[in-house]
């Protein structure tokens, strides 16, 4: 009994499907994750990534076998039999990649809306990764206290300035500059973000965070380490003959060490001046 080439289709659609999903949520190709946000983004490059594999198998394989199904035989010279048009396979060959576009479109959109991209880069609640509290929202439906960061705890502001080729961090409630910069575990931090020169890139990979610094245009970014360790920051915007070199760090630690780093490098306070003394 031959089994109809509609059935054959059918099932090896359903298997092309089957490995693309398996290989996009069982192979890990993005670094560690170490802030709220990353899961997220991480969920949206693993469809990307199942969609990708299902094409590349498909499309491969269907080459493969067409160069062997349909290689010409010893002996044969004339003309293959002309073919013209298949009203079925023409739509279902434009429906499922029209499909497919318009959901990562509106799953990719979903996700810079969240993020913040459709507010003004001066908007501070641009990027707010740990969520609006007030509001009773959480970037993605994610409490940001299930994730293990604090809802309550204050925000720590930072000031980065980028030049040609370092990033300078600036801590105005401790007033302390660094080249490095120290975050602590689960407290939501806010950079507010300057060019001096050209544009420049903040990217860090583990946090899944990577915005361009334009000068004359201030720029917000919010972001909460949920692990402790060390992470590059790279420039990922080519801003001139060293941009290769243009790195720095973000060092996150637990509360007390971070808060042992602010003491030790915060400057000492003023001696207080002299009294007068009456006679």
């Amino acid at each position: 009994m031959r089994i109809p080439a509609a059935i054959l289709t059918l099932l090896a659609g359903m298997a092309l499907v089957l490995t693309g999903l398996w290989v996009g949520q069982n192979i890990n190709l993005l670094p560690e994750d170490a802030s709220l946000n990353a899961p997220v983004y991480d969920e949206l490059f693993k469809v990307l990534f199942s969609i990708g594999t299902i094409l590349l198998i498909g499309i491969a394989g269907l080459i493969v076998y067409s160069l062997v199904r349909f290689r010409r035989v010893n002996g044969d010279h004339g003309d293959g039999v002309a073919i013209e048009g298949n009203l079925p396979l023409e739509i279902l060959w434009t429906a499922i990649p029209a499909i497919v576009v318009l959901f990562v479109g509106i799953y990719s959109y979903d996700i810079y809306e969240r993020m913040g991209g459709m507010a003004p880069l001066n908007d501070h609640s641009m990027h707010a990764m740990h969520g609006d509290a007030a509001e009773g929202r959480t970037w993605a439906g994610i409490s940001p206290v299930a994730q293990g960061a604090d809802a309550s705890e204050p925000t720590l502001p930072v000031e980065v300035t980028a030049m040609q080729f370092a990033f300078i961090f600036h801590y105005p409630e401790a007033d302390i500059t660094s080249g490095e910069l120290h975050v602590p575990v689960g407290q939501p931090v806010a950079l507010t973000m300057k060019a001096n020169d050209v544009i420049h890139a903040f990217w860090v990979p583990q946090f899944r965070l990577k915005q361009d610094i334009i000068p004359g245009q201030p720029t917000l970014l919010s972001f909460t380490a949920t692990k402790a360790g060390r992470y590059p920051i790279v420039c990922a915007e080519l801003c001139g003959p060293y941009h290769g070199g243009m790195r720095s760090t973000v060092i996150v630690d637990e509360p007390q060490t971070f808060a042992d780093w602010v003491a030790q490098n915060s400057p000492a306070p003023a001696p207080a001046a002299p009294t007068a003394i009456q006679s």
